[in-house]
Protein backbone atom coordinates (compact mmCIF):
# COMPACT_ATOMS: atom_id res chain seq x y z
CA UNK A 1 0.00 0.00 0.00
CA UNK A 2 1.58 3.32 -1.18
CA UNK A 3 4.89 1.49 -1.56
CA UNK A 4 5.12 0.68 2.17
CA UNK A 5 4.44 -2.55 3.99
CA UNK A 6 1.22 -2.72 5.98
CA UNK A 7 3.24 -3.17 9.18
CA UNK A 8 4.95 0.20 8.63
CA UNK A 9 1.58 1.85 8.00
CA UNK A 10 0.12 0.43 11.22
CA UNK A 11 3.22 1.49 13.15
CA UNK A 12 3.16 5.00 11.69
CA UNK A 13 -0.52 5.42 12.51
CA UNK A 14 0.17 4.16 16.04
CA UNK A 15 2.96 6.71 16.56
CA UNK A 16 0.99 9.63 15.07
CA UNK A 17 -2.17 8.84 17.07
CA UNK A 18 -0.04 8.38 20.20
CA UNK A 19 1.33 11.90 19.71
CA UNK A 20 -2.21 13.20 19.13
CA UNK A 21 -3.30 11.52 22.37
CA UNK A 22 -0.51 13.25 24.30
CA UNK A 23 -1.58 16.59 22.79
CA UNK A 24 -5.18 15.80 23.70
CA UNK A 25 -4.12 15.29 27.32
CA UNK A 26 -2.74 18.83 27.39
CA UNK A 27 -5.64 20.48 25.53
CA UNK A 28 -8.57 18.28 26.62
CA UNK A 29 -10.64 21.13 28.04
CA UNK A 30 -10.48 23.07 24.78
CA UNK A 31 -11.20 19.97 22.69
CA UNK A 32 -14.11 18.87 24.90
CA UNK A 33 -15.63 22.34 24.79
CA UNK A 34 -15.35 22.71 21.02
CA UNK A 35 -16.99 19.34 20.30
CA UNK A 36 -19.73 19.68 22.93
CA UNK A 37 -22.41 20.23 20.25
CA UNK A 38 -21.79 16.74 18.81
CA UNK A 39 -22.66 14.30 21.62
CA UNK A 40 -21.43 11.12 19.91
CA UNK A 41 -18.03 12.62 19.02
CA UNK A 42 -15.67 12.12 21.94
CA UNK A 43 -11.98 12.62 21.10
CA UNK A 44 -10.82 10.29 23.88
CA UNK A 45 -12.91 7.43 22.49
CA UNK A 46 -11.96 8.10 18.86
CA UNK A 47 -8.23 8.30 19.67
CA UNK A 48 -8.34 5.14 21.78
CA UNK A 49 -10.21 3.27 19.01
CA UNK A 50 -7.62 4.22 16.40
CA UNK A 51 -4.76 3.40 18.80
CA UNK A 52 -6.17 -0.04 19.61
CA UNK A 53 -6.84 -0.73 15.92
CA UNK A 54 -3.32 0.24 14.86
CA UNK A 55 -1.70 -1.72 17.70
CA UNK A 56 -3.78 -4.85 17.09
CA UNK A 57 -3.29 -4.59 13.32
CA UNK A 58 0.47 -4.31 13.72
CA UNK A 59 0.50 -7.23 16.16
CA UNK A 60 -1.53 -9.50 13.85
CA UNK A 61 0.48 -8.53 10.75
CA UNK A 62 3.72 -9.20 12.59
CA UNK A 63 2.89 -12.49 14.30
CA UNK A 64 0.11 -14.21 12.30
CA UNK A 65 -0.10 -15.36 8.72
CA UNK A 66 -3.66 -14.23 8.00
CA UNK A 67 -4.48 -11.99 5.07
CA UNK A 68 -4.20 -8.23 5.65
CA UNK A 69 -7.98 -7.81 5.35
CA UNK A 70 -8.61 -10.53 7.96
CA UNK A 71 -6.06 -8.93 10.29
CA UNK A 72 -7.73 -5.54 9.83
CA UNK A 73 -11.21 -6.92 10.55
CA UNK A 74 -9.99 -8.74 13.67
CA UNK A 75 -8.20 -5.55 14.78
CA UNK A 76 -11.39 -3.51 14.35
CA UNK A 77 -13.49 -6.04 16.29
CA UNK A 78 -10.96 -6.19 19.15
CA UNK A 79 -10.57 -2.43 19.12
CA UNK A 80 -14.34 -1.97 19.35
CA UNK A 81 -14.51 -4.26 22.36
CA UNK A 82 -11.54 -2.62 24.13
CA UNK A 83 -12.86 0.87 23.41
CA UNK A 84 -16.32 -0.04 24.73
CA UNK A 85 -14.76 -1.44 27.91
CA UNK A 86 -12.60 1.67 28.29
CA UNK A 87 -15.57 3.95 27.75
CA UNK A 88 -18.05 2.24 30.06
CA UNK A 89 -15.70 1.21 32.85
CA UNK A 90 -13.23 4.11 32.89
CA UNK A 91 -14.39 7.24 31.08
CA UNK A 92 -18.04 7.28 32.17
CA UNK A 93 -17.25 6.76 35.89
CA UNK A 94 -14.50 9.38 35.76
CA UNK A 95 -16.79 11.95 34.20
CA UNK A 96 -19.62 11.28 36.63
CA UNK A 97 -17.26 11.45 39.60
CA UNK A 98 -15.97 14.89 38.68
CA UNK A 99 -15.79 16.93 41.86
CA UNK A 100 -15.29 20.64 41.91
CA UNK A 101 -13.00 22.20 44.47
CA UNK A 102 -14.72 25.52 43.97
CA UNK A 103 -16.91 27.01 46.64
CA UNK A 104 -18.99 30.14 46.95
CA UNK A 105 -19.14 32.51 49.87
CA UNK A 106 -22.81 31.65 50.30
CA UNK A 107 -21.95 27.96 50.69
CA UNK A 108 -19.76 28.82 53.69
CA UNK A 109 -22.60 30.42 55.61
CA UNK A 110 -23.83 28.33 58.57
CA UNK A 111 -20.55 26.39 58.64
CA UNK A 112 -18.55 25.85 61.81
CA UNK A 113 -15.02 27.26 61.90
CA UNK A 114 -12.11 27.69 64.27
CA UNK A 115 -10.45 31.02 65.12
CA UNK A 116 -6.73 31.01 64.37
CA UNK A 117 -6.16 34.78 64.76
CA UNK A 118 -8.23 36.40 67.55
CA UNK A 119 -11.06 38.62 66.35
CA UNK A 120 -10.84 42.07 68.04
CA UNK A 121 -13.83 44.22 68.93
CA UNK A 122 -13.83 46.41 65.80
CA UNK A 123 -11.32 44.61 63.58
CA UNK A 124 -10.55 41.48 61.72
CA UNK A 125 -9.19 38.09 62.71
CA UNK A 126 -8.87 34.86 60.80
CA UNK A 127 -10.77 31.59 60.81
CA UNK A 128 -10.30 28.19 59.19
CA UNK A 129 -13.13 26.07 57.84
CA UNK A 130 -12.58 22.34 57.35
CA UNK A 131 -14.42 21.00 54.33
CA UNK A 132 -14.34 17.75 52.39
CA UNK A 133 -12.10 19.46 49.83
CA UNK A 134 -9.58 20.79 52.33
CA UNK A 135 -9.08 23.68 54.71
CA UNK A 136 -10.21 27.19 53.80
CA UNK A 137 -9.00 30.25 55.68
CA UNK A 138 -11.01 33.47 55.68
CA UNK A 139 -10.86 36.92 57.18
CA UNK A 140 -13.36 37.17 60.03
CA UNK A 141 -15.20 39.89 61.92
CA UNK A 142 -17.49 39.58 64.91
CA UNK A 143 -21.18 39.59 64.06
CA UNK A 144 -22.20 40.76 67.56
CA UNK A 145 -19.28 43.21 68.08
CA UNK A 146 -17.55 41.14 70.74
CA UNK A 147 -13.97 39.93 71.00
CA UNK A 148 -13.49 36.31 70.06
CA UNK A 149 -10.37 34.62 71.46
CA UNK A 150 -7.98 32.24 69.73
CA UNK A 151 -9.08 28.60 69.34
CA UNK A 152 -12.78 29.41 69.75
CA UNK A 153 -15.34 27.55 67.71
CA UNK A 154 -17.51 29.96 65.73
CA UNK A 155 -20.50 29.82 63.43
CA UNK A 156 -20.39 31.75 60.16
CA UNK A 157 -23.50 33.90 60.15
CA UNK A 158 -22.93 35.90 56.99
CA UNK A 159 -20.35 36.30 54.22
CA UNK A 160 -19.90 39.79 52.82
CA UNK A 161 -17.09 40.93 50.47
CA UNK A 162 -14.91 37.94 51.36
CA UNK A 163 -15.25 38.52 55.10
CA UNK A 164 -16.95 36.01 57.37
CA UNK A 165 -19.11 37.55 60.06
CA UNK A 166 -19.03 35.04 62.89
CA UNK A 167 -20.59 34.41 66.28
CA UNK A 168 -19.26 32.23 69.08
CA UNK A 169 -20.74 28.77 68.76
CA UNK A 170 -22.11 27.40 71.98
CA UNK A 171 -22.77 23.70 71.83
CA UNK A 172 -25.47 22.91 74.33
CA UNK A 173 -26.20 19.37 75.33
CA UNK A 174 -29.82 18.71 76.02
CA UNK A 175 -30.99 15.95 78.29
CA UNK A 176 -34.40 14.39 78.19
CA UNK A 177 -36.22 14.40 81.49
CA UNK A 178 -38.51 11.49 82.24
Amino acid sequence: MFGYSIEIIYLTVLIVIGCCTVLYLFFADIADGSFEAIPFFDPAVILSFITFTAAAGYFFERFFNFSSLTNFIIAIVLSSMFTALLYYFLLVPLRSAEVSLAYTDESLESQLAKVIVPVPLNGFGEIVIETANGIISKRAASYHDVEIPYDSQVLIIEMKDGTAFVAVYENENFTVLN
